[in-house]
């Protein structure tokens, strides 16, 4: 009985995999190189908030601090925010 519910709940996550490859409409190239862009600055800060938690150089961190506003800047511009 065990293995019928784990089939119908494997079953059901392929449906629902396939009916969202239905929904979603095919990306232009520009939409896909934005959305890549967009994907490589999150990381980019991503990255950079972590160095800011442990940066203990003053000039350092102050570097950070502007290229994280940059990077902030540039995802807004972008329309992730």
């Amino acid at each position: 009985m065990a293995r019928g519910w784990e089939s119908k709940s494997i079953e059901q996550q392929q449906e629902e995999a396939s009916a969202e490859k239905v929904r979603r409409q095919p990306l232009s190239p520009e939409q896909i190189a934005k959305e890549n862009r967009r994907k490589g600055l999150e990381l980019s800060r991503q990255r950079m908030v972590q160095q800011m938690e442990t940066a203990s150089n003053p000039n350092y961190r102050q570097m950070l601090e502007g290229a994280l506003r940059d990077l902030d800047k540039e995802l807004k511009s972008l329309g992730s925010g």
